[in-house]
């Protein structure tokens, strides 16, 4: 069944311009939605989700409040929640792996719901602008493209993307959201700010240099945050050599799809994680024995690894 927007059905999308058109409801939630003040997030409720990753609970989960995510420029920002059970999951996509991306978030929701409840499925998006590239548009189209080709009723409540997200700076589009969360008790989708994105940050960012589809960062059953295992190619290891030894300038020019929207750690975190594949670039010695690596939550609400 294809995306339902006031429990219509949504005909073919040919651009994200004619769905604000042809749907003003959509414009009017994303303005409400852009216009929320950011609230901080506490790190002792947060679970952090990194780019190309995505993570999904329930509200019954004793270790995790809220899920989040940031840093968003061209990349959206996906919330599905079945309204019932109050599953949800929150995903970043880069638009690397769009079509197998989606199945998967709504597979991670869909299994931790019992389907005999009443409820549906609600559909929050965020993310893009108006790039020179038009890479925003793209992803835009294809996201809800793939939402469409799903066998489950999505409805779709927040839009808040591409040129709803967009504003003018000294001349240069900017998005005007960069993140979102959810309240995992409550189901309620808002903007927020963040001190901590981790565990294990430079690890997970470095795992995306990889490629391949969206990781699945936390397992529910056990309320454990779940990396790996992964390896980085010998490309990967010289790339990052390479990358170290330019100015900052050049690192923002030629590895963002968005040089001038970029959020001002940007740089400093590529950086950071170009350093850490240098410093383990025998990653099997992060996962002894194979094994994935496993953080929990303690008592005192940090996230620490598990031996």
């Amino acid at each position: 069944m294809p995306l339902l927007i006031q429990n219509k059905r949504l005909d073919g999308i040919t651009s994200t311009a004619e769905l604000f058109e042809k749907y003003p409801l959509l414009e009017e939630n994303a303005r409400e939605f852009r216009s929320m003040t950011p609230v901080d997030v506490d790190p002792k409720d947060l679970l952090y989700v990194q780019q190309r990753e995505f993570a999904a609970t329930t509200p019954a989960d004793g270790s995790v409040s809220v899920i989040g995510s940031e840093d968003a420029t061209t990349c959206h920002l996906v919330v599905l929640r079945h309204t019932g059970s109050g599953a949800v999951c929150l995903a970043h996509c880069d638009g690397y792996s769009t079509q197998s991306d989606v199945p998967l978030i709504v597979k991670a929701v869909m299994s931790l719901s019992d389907i005999s409840k009443e409820g549906r499925l609600e559909l929050h998006l965020s993310g893009g602008f108006k790039d020179d590239k038009k890479i925003s548009a793209k992803l835009s189209h294809d996201i809800l493209t793939a939402f469409q080709e799903m066998k489950e009723d999505i409805h779709l409540e927040t839009c808040c993307i591409t040129e709803m997200n967009d504003v003018v700076v000294d001349g240069t589009h900017r998005p005007i959201v960069y993140g979102i969360s959810v309240n995992v008790r409550t189901g309620k989708v808002f903007r927020p700010t963040f001190t901590y994105k981790g565990p294990a940050k430079e690890l997970r960012s470095a795992r995306r240099f990889n490629k391949g589809q969206m990781a699945n960062t936390y397992d529910s059953s056990r309320e454990l945050v779940q990396i790996g295992p992964c390896k980085w190619s010998k490309k990967v290891i010289a790339d990052s050599r390479y990358w170290l030894k330019q100015d900052d300038e050049t690192i923002l020019e030629k590895l963002s799809t968005s040089p001038k929207a970029e959020p001002p750690n940007f740089v400093a975190d590529l950086r950071a994680t170009f350093q850490f594949i240098l410093d383990h670039h025998d990653s099997d010695k992060l996962f002894p024995g194979g094994q994935p690596q496993f953080y929990h939550r303690t008592a005192n609400g940090d996230w620490k690894r598990a031996v």
